[in-house]
């Protein structure tokens, strides 16, 4: 009999958070999952890892097709963990979400969800983040289900290209009114930010992050024209950040010369 696929699963809204309980449910329908995701939420730490303090592993749930442990680290070190100590062999996918709220556009450098994936695109496995664009903790996963299982499968059955990873964003809308899947590129976009000013009761200021998002991307090639018209969109997204274009530029440019 053909061995199942061994699934790991991560996240940044915390292990008990409803969109990878929603995920969970999906994955275990299509093979053996491992979970190993924060014990508490870590949106917006990106890539971070933890290399000034200890990082502790709690065990949740074990049974004979799904692992469930919590991690006090960020998802990325989840993602190390597993693979370096928990996983009982290499997973055949990695998969980070779903997400409460967006990470289109330029939120995927932000983004803990992608993070994991790319971790796990980094350890030579096919890695997916999905993400639907609702903050709400009572979000309706209900309607990414059927996509989830049909983006899984695919991945799983073709495989991704090396260095590659999915940055898959769900619009907040029923399952009637999504159109379908487009496959997109990133929208040029940014926050425009601002540092809200207060006081403590002592007199100290501290500040509140806050800002704007700005889509600067008329293009009807993207993921925010995808999201805006009620599609999922999926965006290829590579560990490689070199800028091709620029290296014979830079190569012309005289940096040994004496000034």
């Amino acid at each position: 009999m053909k061995e199942r696929p061994y699934i790991l699963v991560c996240n940044d809204d915390g292990v008990f958070a409803p969109g990878i309980q929603a995920l969970i449910s999906v994955l275990e329908e299509i093979g053996d999952i491992i979970v190993v995701a924060p014990d508490s939420p870590q949106s917006g730490m990106g890539h971070a890892i933890t290399i000034n303090a200890t990082i502790r592993v709690n065990t949740l749930s074990h049974t004979h097709n799904k692992e469930i442990y919590s991690c006090s680290g960020t998802p990325v070190d989840c993602i190390k963990m597993a693979m370096n100590k928990l996983a009982k062999r290499t997973p055949d996918l990695v998969v980070s979400g779903i997400n409460h709220g967006s990470n289109s556009s330029i939120n995927v450098i932000y983004s803990g969800t992608m993070s994991a994936a790319m971790e796990g695109c980094i350890e030579g496995v096919p890695s997916v983040g999905f993400s639907l664009c609702n903050h709400s903790y009572e979000a309706d996963f209900e309607p990414c289900k059927p996509y989830v299982k049909k983006i899984v499968n695919m991945v799983l059955q073709k495989g991704l290209p090396k260095d590659t990873c999915l940055n898959v964003n769900i619009p907040a809308v029923s399952s009637e009114k999504i159109k379908g899947i487009k496959i997109c590129r990133q929208a040029r976009a940014l926050w425009i930010e601002e540092l809200d000013e207060r006081l403590d009761p002592r007199g100290g200021k501290y500040y509140w992050l806050t800002g704007i998002f700005k889509n600067q991307d008329e293009g009807s090639d993207t993921d925010e024209w995808a999201l805006f018209n009620d599609y999922i969109s999926i965006v290829p997204i590579q560990v490689d950040f070199t800028s091709y274009n620029t290296l014979e530029t830079l190569k012309a440019w005289d940096f040994n010369t004496n000034h």
